[in-house]
């Protein structure tokens, strides 16, 4: 999948985002209440954090924060230092983060200039047999992986074989009359308002033909009108996957292997747990403090295009150095895919997409240095790659641990600002006067009941009310009972968006570091979004 869900997974809260983000539901939760509840979140899928030190102690900034914060001019840029003390800082920031978030396992990439300046890998591959990790450690993708099916999506597109105005309708004619008005490009950028699949809506230990996964698309009732609203849905690169077979004629995963994988020299390639696969790591969750095997899932569900890859950190590391080149695609066509995609109806048409994305990657900015990035999380995996192309610099994180408890994105971003001071994430925000703490209790009574497994859906809008099914429900249950005792919530911001209230407060729980909550009210005082960061 900033990849909870399979976004609550496989992106990004990732979900599969999370930022696939993807996430299964069993498997990560918390993609769920960003990306199933969505409204108060853009991603991914969804995406995590920022740490303003290095003090394991001090508290974390979630990436919706550091966006409010960070869209500055952009200062000057300053040289990267090198050496072995930013690389033993960044050991050490890395190990207290590891100890923090409890990963059993993380591999580090840091490209500047298309040099690889550090490549390491930390603690286990696998905890039953304390194979450690190395540079050449494999992990699963999550929604990292859609990147690479948006740019299959543009190659055919270059060769004129898609169009990014073609509708869906052109190419499964037997689409319901509600798919008429999607297009590729709405597909692409989350705007074609199919509902995400991992939203409850699938047995994830069942196998389905891309036939069957076809249908079980089809049938789901839009979120939203085509093109007027944004919402991240893996069901819509689980059918783009479909429509690279259905136009080239070779599934999606030849085809990356012949266009992109073997020409770069990457050994990434399709999950599969019955293959022989050397240096594969183990995926893991965290069950009240223990560690945990990630849940199983069906062998055709890990051969999807919303994120069923494995790769290394050295592998990303040459997808990035051809992405400043034109050897895959044409620059305009990286340019569009790098660019936000506009709202094409509605209200909002003509305006920015909320979850800020264009095609596979989600288009950001650090103190004003632009930064295009994806997370993913996929069975106990999260993943991501932050490309701050002003600065020529990449920084590529893997982990070994659940969406619900690790989160790469904090990680990636503090990295970089090791390496190079004008992008280290701004300081955490400092709580502001709660003028309605009646409201605040509410938000708390709220999240109790959901604890305790009562939740009273009349408090929801409409269309939350349809998301919020019994096993949503018993997951997001799930994620707060791990998290304890609800401590303390302090607000961070109060704004009027789109007619809506967003009320952002910084959640300390019993066990494990502060999360950032997004609450979402309408007119009429209906949650119409609940969202949860690490």
């Amino acid at each position: 999948m900033n990849e909870l869900l399979r976004n609550c997974a496989k992106q990004t809260c990732e979900a599969r985002p999370a930022s696939r983000r993807r996430v299964a539901m069993p498997v990560a939760l918390f993609a769920l209440l960003a990306l199933v509840l969505a409204g108060a979140l853009r991603t991914t899928d969804a995406n995590g954090q920022a740490r303003s030190s290095v003090n394991a102690n001090s508290r974390t900034l979630s990436a919706m924060e550091v966006r409010s914060q960070a869209q500055q001019p952009a200062p000057e840029i300053r040289p990267a230092p090198q050496g072995a003390m930013v690389s033993s800082e960044v050991d050490q920031y890395v190990a207290e983060q590891m100890h923090e978030q409890r990963i059993p396992g993380l591999s580090l990439a840091v490209v500047l200039d298309g040099r690889i300046i550090k490549q390491k890998g930390y603690g286990f591959a696998n905890l039953e047999d304390r194979a450690p990790v190395t540079p050449d450690t494999i992990f699963e993708s999550g929604s990292v992986g859609k990147q690479f099916t948006a740019t299959a999506v543009m190659m055919l597109v270059e060769e004129g074989k898609i169009g990014l105005e073609d509708k869906i309708t052109k190419y499964f004619p037997d689409a319901p009359s509600s798919w008429s008005d999607i297009t590729i490009r709405e597909l692409l950028s989350h705007q074609s308002g199919i509902a995400n699949y991992t939203d409850g809506t699938m047995d994830f230990r069942k196998d389905y033909t891309e036939d069957e996964l076809l249908k079980l698309a089809e049938g789901l009732p839009l979120d939203f009108p085509p093109g007027t609203d944004w919402s991240y849905s893996n069901t819509g690169f689980v059918v783009l996957g479909i429509l690279i077979h259905k136009v080239s004629g070779e599934f999606y995963g030849d085809f990356l292997h012949q266009r992109v994988f073997a020409p770069l020299g990457m050994k990434t390639r399709i999950i599969s747990e019955s293959d022989i696969i050397p240096n594969r790591s183990a995926g893991y969750k965290l069950v009240k403090g223990q560690s945990k095997n990630q849940d199983w899932v069906s062998p055709s569900l890990n051969t999807t295009a919303d994120g069923s890859l494995y790769f290394t950190t050295g592998d990303l590391a040459k997808w990035d150095a051809a992405l400043y080149t034109t050897q895959l695609l044409k620059q305009s066509s990286l340019d569009e895919m790098w660019t936000i995609q506009k709202y094409q109806a509605g209200p909002n048409a003509g305006k920015p997409n909320k979850g800020h994305y264009g095609f596979g990657w989600e288009i950001n900015s650090m103190n004003g240095h632009k930064l295009i990035e994806h997370g993913g999380a996929w069975q106990g995996f999260t993943t991501m790659i932050c490309r701050y192309v002003d600065d020529k610099l990449t920084v590529i994180v893997l982990t070994n641990l659940d969406s619900a408890h690790s989160n790469p994105e904090i990680i990636a971003h503090q990295v970089a600002g090791f390496y190079i001071p004008a992008l280290k994430p701004p300081p955490p925000p400092k709580p502001i006067a709660d003028t309605e703490p009646q409201l605040t209790q509410h938000f708390r009574d709220v999240l109790a009941q959901i604890a305790a497994g009562h939740t009273d859906l009349s408090q929801f809008s409409d269309k939350q009310q349809k998301k919020l099914t019994p096993d949503m429900q018993k997951a997001i249950q799930n994620f707060l009972t791990d998290r304890g005792t609800l401590d303390k919530l302090e607000l961070l911001s109060r704004k009027e968006e789109e007619g809506d209230r967003v009320y952002t407060y910084r959640a300390h729980f019993e066990f494990g570091a502060p999360l950032s909550l997004i609450f979402r009210l309408t007119g009429d005082g209906k949650i119409d979004g609940l969202g949860i960061e690490p």
